[in-house]
């Protein structure tokens, strides 16, 4: 389905949407490719509407909900584009790109993305998440899908200097530690979108029960967002059909990594004994 089917099938919906409802239409069929990487409450403040409303002008639309009308509005620009003979908003990289085009095209995009996360990195934000960390006596690493993976790298590389970090991969052995914890524990909740419903209910279930919650996403206002102390922001625009995306994970990791050498600094002599420990323990496993 083609960008100008789908503003149809829009227009078509339009005159049974109600007043609040058009507010959202109007804004999507006249800013479609801003849409495509906004949250659900972005959009919602976009048009001065609730994140309900936007709801329902999903459903509107016969779809499930929010997730599913970026991933037809995404895949309806994208089929826009390539009928235009145009580049996918969704790739950096055209199919008529040499090898060197393309390399140097990666090397720009994960460039750019470090440098954005960069800039939106807050100082205070962090030195309360570090202070946090050294006084909680349990700290969780929390994700769901691709986000799962590098909750499991930061559980790992922490692991290395301290013994008080635990990551769970199953989502019901998830759901059963966040309802669990106490003000004593720290949870580390990781989402692109802000907008999981695994992610978002750990989230909520840490919080209800005592626990500091940090949340590391792309977007400041997401249904994620309403149930932490502290939000971090990474910095790579990643459309609904790029899940996962390179320049996604680099941004999360950049942040880790800041952190991890921050906790290691202000740790460091029990961090050191642990990374001795550690990487003993591990040394007759090598050649």
């Amino acid at each position: 389905m083609g960008q100008d089917n789908f503003a149809m099938q829009i227009r078509s919906a339009y005159p049974h949407l109600t007043k609040a409802e058009k507010k959202v239409a109007d804004f999507i069929l006249e800013k479609p490719s801003e849409v495509l990487y906004m949250s659900i409450t972005d959009l919602a403040d976009a048009c001065c509407v609730g994140e309900t409303t936007v709801f329902r002008f999903c459903k509107s639309m016969k779809l499930q909900g929010y997730q599913e009308f970026k991933i037809h509005l995404s895949l309806s620009i994208q089929k826009g584009d390539k009928d235009k003979g145009q580049e996918t908003l969704t790739e950096n990289v055209s199919i008529e790109d040499t090898f060197n085009v393309v390399t140097q095209k990666l090397l720009n995009s994960n460039v750019n993305v470090l440098m954005e996360t960069q800039s939106l990195l807050d100082y205070d934000k962090i030195e309360r998440l570090l202070n946090r960390m050294m006084q909680a006596q349990r700290i969780f690493f929390f994700g769901v899908g691709a986000s799962q993976i590098m909750a499991m790298m930061s559980a790992n590389k922490f692991l290395r200097i301290t013994n008080k970090v635990y990551c769970y991969t199953d989502s019901h052995m998830q759901t059963m530690v966040a309802s669990t914890l106490t003000a004593e524990d720290l949870a580390i909740v990781i989402s692109y979108s802000g907008s999981t419903k695994d992610s978002i209910l750990l989230a909520k279930l840490a919080k209800n029960s005592g626990a500091y919650v940090a949340v590391i996403t792309r977007f400041a206002k997401s249904p994620l967002t309403n149930h932490s102390d502290v939000v971090l922001l990474c910095g790579a625009n990643e459309g609904p059909l790029q899940g996962g995306s390179t320049t996604a994970v680099m941004s999360q990791m950049f942040i880790m990594e800041v952190i991890y050498i921050e906790y290691y600094r202000r740790t460091y002599d029990s961090s050191y004994e642990y990374n001795q420990k550690t990487s003993q323990s591990i040394i007759d496993k090598m050649y």
